[in-house]
């Protein structure tokens, strides 16, 4: 072999391995599947529906970036599709992968120093998407370049043209954090990919080369692709596009604290058991009350509708914004104090119990009693008391007083366990912990809870958990209270006239057809509730501020109840709801009151409890105790009176025969002879004491 052809094939080996290094340099990855590629692909959102099928809400889930469902080609606007292609590839349909006249002209440009278009195809971008790897569009380093170009060719041999522009569509960043071209017609135009406009397609292809091109560089680049005269029409969009964010235009926004609480995956859509048309009504009817009342009285509300049969919550609005300090606070899922909503479950206890018939005398009069942390002196909304009142005009006007008597009765515990059976899963607390402000709805509670338990006395007293999503169990129905203390607690605070001394008979609570309803108030009116239920329905209002202030001039019928009662009579408005019928084991009979406490009336009673004369019990068989002064009380001397005629009168009612009064341990007379104190300044104790020492009854006083 002569040197010269050494030296020949020398080189020819050279160059083999040359080009096989160039070959294992720019080799691309694998070109996956279509298919692989659009499964991959997950929304950074997530939906909510209603139980037809209607969008209520979506909520972003991944903040990495801003995608929607992957788009089908046939679902974007022809008009989109040849004009984006027409401005980044108009050789597309023809080239292999490789535009070779572009990549020529663009390397003659770099030679001479001229700045020109980058050559990049659309299969090549794509190719960039797929392939972290590889270089993305705009990086000039020659080997990227080159496994570009090779992916390209790749990804051409192994997709179709409409695949690659789907996947182009689909994967291509448009503005800021908008990927794809469903977010991108959602965020800059308000609308979908198949009702794109040719001025918004050209908006679309002037945004792919500069994503964030000012108002005044997009309208100009979109009005050259246009090859238009007139830009102005341009100027006007292109401001309009970029301007405030538009995204999710097309949502509703219906259910926005439910959609934070369900969806929590990228992707998810959840078919719930609410209705749209329902919770838009519970929307309104929420947004109107709190507009009327203003943000100075109180700035935020909850809503839950329940369809009793299924237990399917149709409407859950957990706030509605507006003058709100806390809009992300989901109301409707929140603990706040129950006040007197849990009152029907303590009267419905001690009627199944045999401890009280609706006709039941109790007395509201000042009471107090010890506890651990001191006296308890309950009071009633209004400050005042009435006297000897039925157990019916106790519980349907709310009063208080009698309820901490019944909670004597039933017992705390009893009581605190029966609520926990209901739903009140707060309620993590033994009795003792609430003591017999337990009555007057101390302990704190969800409204999902306050709305399932009275469902379960619209049940005749089974309960069961409510349903919020269309894939829910349905779990049968518990046994917690009889059917007919379920019932009488209905009827009860279904009775206008029984609520009238209290709420007057024309409040917001009354409405033309029967439904049984209950307000709350808890403590320093931080919160307002109005729960209530016909035989189809229960709703359940909240009313309050979402931070725990107290409210400003917001009764228990101007807060909650006028909300309560628009919905009720919407919800009935096409068949009004019908007064349910008695269940075996009540009996109703014509009563009469001693002493014409009531009026005479018809009542109902558990049967072989009726009674025709209803009769307080006399003093004498009454636990003798302090009617005056109350517990607590402040007094103050006057400077300008004698002091001799500012006595103080010692008053005693029940049994009180053969007890004593001592004012700080010191005797001052028999009970029943009304004793005339004059205490000087500073804190006092009064007792009663029975003949063997013992004191029966004590409170204390203040005189300044």
């Amino acid at each position: 072999m002569t040197k010269k052809r050494k030296i020949g094939w020398g080189a020819a080996i050279a160059a083999s391995a040359l080009l096989l290094t160039l070959h294992l340099l720019t080799a691309p990855p694998p070109v996956p599947p279509f298919e692989v590629v659009r499964a991959a692909v997950t929304p950074s959102e997530a939906w909510l529906y209603d139980r037809n099928g209607v969008l209520l809400d979506s909520s972003r889930v991944d903040f990495a970036r801003r995608r929607l469902a992957w788009v089908p080609l046939a679902q974007v606007s022809p008009t989109v599709r040849e004009t984006l292609v027409a401005a980044e590839d108009h050789r597309f349909w023809r080239h292999g992968g490789v535009d070779w006249l572009a990549l020529g002209g663009a390397l003659r440009d770099r030679l001479s120093g001229h700045a020109g278009r980058g050559a990049s195809t659309i299969s090549m971008q794509v190719a960039g998407y797929l392939n972290p790897d590889l270089a993305r569009p705009g990086v000039r380093g020659w080997r990227d370049k080159l496994r570009q170009i090779r992916a390209a060719q790749a990804l051409e041999a192994a997709w179709s043209k409409d695949q690659i522009l789907e996947a182009y569509l689909n994967l291509a960043g448009f503005r800021g954090e908008a990927q794809g071209i469903g977010a991108a017609a959602l965020g800059l135009f308000g609308a979908t990919p198949a009702s794109l406009s040719r001025d918004d397609a050209l908006l679309l292809a002037a945004l792919l080369p500069d994503p964030q091109a000012t108002p005044d560089r997009l309208a100009r680049r979109a009005c050259r692709l246009a090859h238009a005269s007139d830009c102005a029409s341009f100027q006007a969009a292109a401001a309009s596009a970029l301007g405030p964010a538009r995204s999710l235009q097309l949502d509703p926004g219906l259910a926005p604290h439910l959609a934070d609480r369900l969806l929590t995956r990228p992707g998810l859509r959840v078919r719930t058991t609410l209705d749209a048309g329902v919770q838009r009504l519970a929307i309104e009817a929420l947004r109107r009350q709190l507009i009327g009342l203003g943000g100075t009285r109180a700035r935020d509300g909850a809503a839950v509708v329940v369809d009793n049969a299924s237990g399917d919550v149709l409407a859950y609005v957990g706030g509605i914004g507006g003058a709100s300090t806390a809009p992300a606070v989901d109301n409707a899922n929140s603990y706040r104090q129950a006040g007197s909503t849990l009152k029907p479950f303590l009267y419905a206890q001690a009627i199944e119990r045999g401890y009280l018939t609706p006709a039941s005398i109790l007395d509201d009069s000042p009471v107090q009693l010890d506890t651990a942390s001191g006296l308890y002196v309950p009071q009633n909304y209004d400050k005042g008391f009435k006297g000897p009142v039925s157990a019916r005009t106790a519980l349907a006007g709310s009063l208080n007083v009698p309820a901490v008597r019944t909670l004597l009765l039933v017992g705390v515990d009893p009581f605190r366990d029966r609520l926990w059976d209901l739903g009140y899963h707060g309620m993590v607390e033994d009795g003792d912990y609430y003591g017999f402000s337990l009555a007057l709805g101390s302990a704190e509670v969800t409204l999902l809870e306050q709305v399932a338990a009275y469902r379960a006395l619209a049940l005749g007293g089974r309960w069961g958990p409510l349903r919020l999503t269309a894939d829910a169990p349905r779990v049968g129905l518990r046994a917690i209270t009889t059917p007919a203390a379920a019932w009488l607690v209905g009827d009860i605070i279904a009775d206008p006239n029984a609520r009238a001394a209290t709420f007057g008979l024309d409040s917001a609570l009354r409405l033309p057809f029967w439904a049984a309803v209950k307000t709350g108030t808890s403590k320093a009116m931080r919160d307002n509730w109005c729960i209530g239920w016909t035989p189809r329905f229960t709703v359940g209002v909240w009313v309050g501020n979402a931070e725990g202030d107290p409210m400003r001039a917001v009764s228990g019928t101007s807060g909650a109840a006028p909300v309560w009662r628009d919905l009720m009579t919407a919800l009935n408005a096409a068949v009004p709801a019908a007064e349910p019928s008695a269940p075996g084991g009540v009996e109703a009979r014509r009563i009469a009151f001693a002493g014409a406490i009531e009026q005479p009336r018809r009542e109902w009673f558990l049967r072989g409890t009726g009674q025709s004369l209803i009769a307080a019990a006399p003093d004498t068989a009454r636990r003798p105790h302090f009617t005056n002064p109350v517990a607590g009380s402040v007094y103050a001397l006057d400077p300008d009176i004698p002091a001799d005629r500012q006595r103080l009168a010692v008053a005693v009612t029940g049994a009180a025969a053969a007890h004593r009064v001592l004012l700080d341990r010191a005797d001052i007379g028999a009970a029943d002879t009304t004793p005339q104190i004059l205490p000087g300044r500073g804190a006092h104790r009064l007792s009663l004491v029975d003949l063997g020492g013992r004191v029966v009854d004590q409170v204390l006083f203040t005189v300044r």
